[in-house]
């Protein structure tokens, strides 16, 4: 079985510092900007460091989803901040560091360290994090439902 993939993105730019970005096997497509913080940047509208940061907090829930199954994890709700520190070390600019702020909602309390693992492998087999220079910090909550 033949394990590469490939994931095509399209980019049209259309005006000033905004562009279009699509894939031939996506039906939508998202508008793309340098940011505010940027000369010329344009607030309001995705940048490419959101969607470096969205790839990660993404690629994190759909790893999670596969771990948990794996586990036999049932689970009540996930959600899941994510925040990219844009620095400049050494006079480039990178995100350095993306934090992960996951908060699992669980029913049964017996089960609350063992989600917890579930979280914590989650982050080291994410391919986004794994494919990236950044620093991907977990700060992970689980809480136990009393309904």
């Amino acid at each position: 079985m033949n394990n590469a993939h490939h994931y095509e993105v399209d980019l049209v730019w259309t005006s000033d510092r905004k562009g279009t970005i699509s894939s031939p096997v996506l039906n939508s497509s998202i508008e793309v900007a340098t940011p505010p913080e940027f000369p010329k940047g344009i607030p309001g509208i995705w940048s490419p460091e959101h969607l470096l940061v969205a790839a990660v907090n993404s690629c994190y829930m759909t790893t999670f989803l596969a771990i948990a199954e794996n586990f036999k994890l049932a689970f009540e709700s996930l959600d899941c901040k994510a925040v990219g520190l844009l620095e400049q070390p050494e006079g480039k600019y990178l995100i350095t560091t993306v934090l992960l702020k996951p908060v699992l909602v669980i029913n049964d309390e017996h089960n609350a360290e063992k989600a917890m693992r579930v979280l914590e492998k989650t982050e080291k087999a994410c391919l986004i994090s794994n494919s990236i220079k950044a620093t991907v910090k977990l700060d992970a909550v689980v809480k136990v439902s009393h309904n």
